[in-house]
């Protein structure tokens, strides 16, 4: 018995030393850098940046195989903080980004071709006879976008429409990637007047299936500064380059101009997620 004893506290000796052996040699050296980056970036391991996480991040950057601001949900204030730790400067990238749904057809006002009974979900809707409404531009209203958003920054309001809180999107473009119908795009998290339309038909149908479509009558073009606005296969689109004064929405006989408040000043400055 005691020699059996003495038997398996001698291979488990062996096997530990060899463990500890094995560990040294093909040990992997990590950056330290990487180690404080992954602890700066805000840890959403949402995948904004097109990576599988934070930490994957963390090594690219370290690496020099990615920028600093490489992370759209830490924003700029997460960025010189990076930079810092690689020992960069960091001049500033460009005003945030946030997403808005280019549509404003609640139930209200947007025609439905048929009842849809199935699973809740906008991709699953578009696969029977490409949606319920009748606009095939327009928002489905099941809230797909709403569900991948890891932020909540989407509600799903009455009349079933998608819309999004300017101050709590940190731009990680979830949401856009979801969309099947390809309407919700990211806009400067400053700008005030929207063109909530993604119908690209001729006016006439276009108002037949919603009473707030566009029906490219150019008159927010003419109203708006030049190239603020401008027409897309019959569809007026906003040029985000160019601020729009308020009043260009009044021009739109269909409402489909509206003046939402921007996010907050300090949202937009970029925060830490």
């Amino acid at each position: 018995m005691i020699t059996a004893v003495a038997a398996l506290a001698l291979l488990a000796l062996v096997l530990a030393f060899g463990l500890a052996m094995a560990a040294r040699i093909f040990a992997v050296e990590t950056d330290p850098r990487a180690e404080k980056i992954e602890e700066t970036l805000p840890g959403a391991n949402c995948g904004a940046c097109g990576l599988p996480g934070c930490s994957e991040l963390a090594r690219r950057i370290a690496e020099g195989k990615a920028s600093v601001d490489a992370c759209p949900v830490g924003g700029e204030a997460v960025a010189r903080k990076i930079a810092l730790i690689m020992d960069m400067q960091f001049a500033g990238g460009g005003e945030r980004q946030v997403a808005m749904v280019l549509c404003n057809g609640t139930d209200q006002v947007a025609a439905r071709r048929f009842f849809y009974n199935g699973v809740w979900d906008c991709a699953s809707a578009a696969l029977v006879f490409g949606g319920d409404k009748a606009c095939t531009y327009g928002c489905l209203g099941f809230g797909t976008c709403a569900a991948v958003c890891p932020f909540g920054a989407i509600d799903m309001i009455e009349g079933g429409l998608a819309v999004v809180d300017p101050d709590r999107c940190t731009g990680c473009t979830k949401c856009v990637q979801a969309c099947p119908r390809g309407i919700i795009r990211m806009v400067p998290a400053s700008r005030r007047v929207h063109i909530l339309c993604s119908n690209h038909e001729k006016g006439a149908a276009a108002r037949k299936k919603c009473s707030v479509a566009c029906i490219a009558c150019q008159k927010c073009v003419k109203a708006a500064p030049e190239g603020a606005i401008a027409m897309d296969n019959m569809l007026a689109v906003v040029n985000y380059e160019i601020e729009i004064p308020d009043a260009v929405a009044a021009e739109c006989p269909m409402s489909t101009i509206v003046v939402r408040p921007p996010a907050s000043q300090a949202a937009a400055a970029g925060g830490e997620g």
